[in-house]
């Protein structure tokens, strides 16, 4: 029997994008796109063209170089955002347009202040106008999960018939149980007169935690394409999480009739990607990419797994990226052998001079450190990376004092704008003292809300990765550095964030403004 095929829809690059701190530049969108393209994802939503300059050059960036994913722009139900998104996705082998209007009553009153008449005009409206662009048009009722079923099939019977060819059902806010989402979606299906003439998808939030249960939900009762972002990322409580919604498919085929055509061995390699980029670590014990996920501590279950490890793994380990053999590198190590570790990490380099780079830094660590693993390897790309971009202000030296009974001090020289610049602060420990000196000489003005360090290997001699978060006149970005000493990797991380409050542009929230 054929199965169905599942469209995979990612939208790290866009709602991924949305959670605070998560912001990405045009570069990263790249590589992450990169990544998602070769695990064959169907469709990357790469942002939001209207929300910023920067969102469109970044789509538009997208759209170039992928060329065997379709890339998707979102649109407001407005004749400005969707000429943006269609000028962003031109360059696209194949391109998208993804325009929404919301639909339950709550947001009809209190955030549109729409007639139910004016809302179902507006939507066939947009619709229209997305088809000067393209004819691959995906239209959402934002807040579906609450919206009245009798006015839901109106406004999706009148945009298929204006041309949509794929409807997209939100549970915008995670509202619903798995069982009711399910029969809405096979309600709608059968209700819609058109509905043959569209293919049904999903997008669900985990304010509950039931985000991936109400889409497989969803793809049981007749949805054919998901939404869903890698690491679960995403607004509020996140997205529905890629990973685990194509390995339940996948692992469970007795009870579904359709499949992705992804590279699942690219999950992990996906997975690190994102969360180096985002600074967002995954939790231990999360399904799939989790440094549990396939860990077994309990004598029983290690017993079971000895004899026949399908007693207590219900995947390989493998299928997901996982591998318990790593190629180690060190000092010795040639510019070939890098190069070609680099390539199997799913990362290329867009010239010899970038190459030099990341070798000669990859080299200095090998110096200071045994051993060379693959999260050392995407940290140094994740810093060069960093400093490569909109680097106003430099780390030139460092010099800490520590001393028992003594108040740390710290003497930092930066390279601001070309001019180097010294200053001295004293602070409760290295760290702060370190904090304060760089504020001393930027006067950015930011308040820390989030300071975390992980080591990023296993022995005395890894590399700590800093994430810092900081907000300033409401926006938020998170910084990244990365060092074998915990307090140089500290700095990097504190100037990664005030280069991007620095350097940022402001953007629209694709929820806001006036539809």
């Amino acid at each position: 029997m054929n199965k169905d095929k599942l469209i995979i829809f990612d939208t790290t690059l866009r709602d991924g994008e949305q959670s605070p701190g998560a912001s990405m530049t045009r570069d990263e969108k790249i590589r992450i796109a990169r990544a998602l393209e070769l695990m064959k994802v169907d469709i990357i939503e790469a942002g939001f063209p209207i929300a910023s300059d920067g969102d469109f050059e970044s789509v538009r960036a997208v759209a170039k170089i992928v060329k065997d994913s379709t890339v998707c722009a979102l649109a407001r139900a407005k004749q400005v955002d969707i000429d943006r998104a269609g000028e962003a996705i031109r360059p696209a082998t194949s391109g998208r347009i993804h325009t929404f209007l919301a639909t339950s009553p709550i947001h009809m009153q209190q955030k549109l202040r729409m007639s139910p008449d004016q809302v179902v005009e507006a939507a066939v409206a947009a619709v229209r106008m997305a088809r000067q662009y393209t004819d691959n048009i995906e239209f959402s009722p934002e807040d579906a999960g609450r919206s009245e079923p009798d006015f839901l099939c109106r406004v999706i019977e009148a945009v298929i018939a204006e041309g949509a060819t794929t409807i997209n059902i939100p549970d915008t806010v995670g509202y619903n149980l798995p069982h009711q989402f399910g029969n809405l979606i096979r309600d709608l299906i059968e209700r819609i007169p058109n509905s043959d003439r569209a293919v049904f998808s999903v997008h669900c939030h985990n304010d509950l935690g039931l985000a991936v249960g109400n889409s497989l939900s969803a793809v049981l009762n007749g949805a054919r394409q998901v939404e869903c972002t890698i690491n679960g990322l995403g607004e509020r409580a996140g997205n529905a999480s890629l990973e685990e919604i194509v390995m339940a498919v996948r692992t469970r085929q007795d009870v579904f009739d359709c499949d992705s055509g992804l590279d699942t061995t690219q999950i992990m390699n996906c997975s690190k990607l994102v969360s180096g980029i985002t600074g967002f670590s995954v939790q231990p014990n999360k399904a799939i990419v989790g440094a549990n996920a396939f860990a077994h501590e309990s004598g029983i279950h290690q017993d079971g797994v000895l004899k026949s490890r399908e007693t207590y793994e219900i995947m390989r380990a493998q299928d997901v990226g996982w591998s318990t053999n790593k190629l180690v590198l060190g000092k010795h190590s040639g510019r070939n052998a890098f190069k070609s570790r680099m390539s199997e990490l799913n990362f290329q380099f867009d010239s010899e001079e970038e190459l030099n780079e990341v070798f000669a830094r990859f080299k200095t660590l090998a110096d200071k450190k045994h051993d060379i693993f693959d999260e050392d390897l995407l940290a140094l790309v994740n810093e060069a990376t960093f400093e490569s971009e909109n680097e106003t202000i430099k780390l030139v030296s460092l010099r800490v004092c520590c001393e028992t009974g003594e108040v740390p001090s710290a003497t930092m020289t930066l390279n601001i704008d070309g001019k180097e610049q010294q200053a001295v602060a004293s602070g409760d420990g290295p760290v702060d003292a370190c904090f304060k000196a760089i504020e001393k000489l930027t006067s950015v003005g930011v308040e820390l809300q989030l300071y975390s360090v992980n080591a990023i290997t296993t022995g005395t001699d890894s590399q700590g990765e800093v994430t810092v978060r900081v907000e300033k006149d409401g926006r938020v970005v998170n910084g990244q550095g990365a060092d074998t000493d915990i307090v140089i990797a500290s700095a990097k991380s504190y100037l990664n964030a005030l280069n991007k409050v620095i350097n940022s542009d402001g953007r629209t929230h694709p929820q806001l403004g006036n539809v």
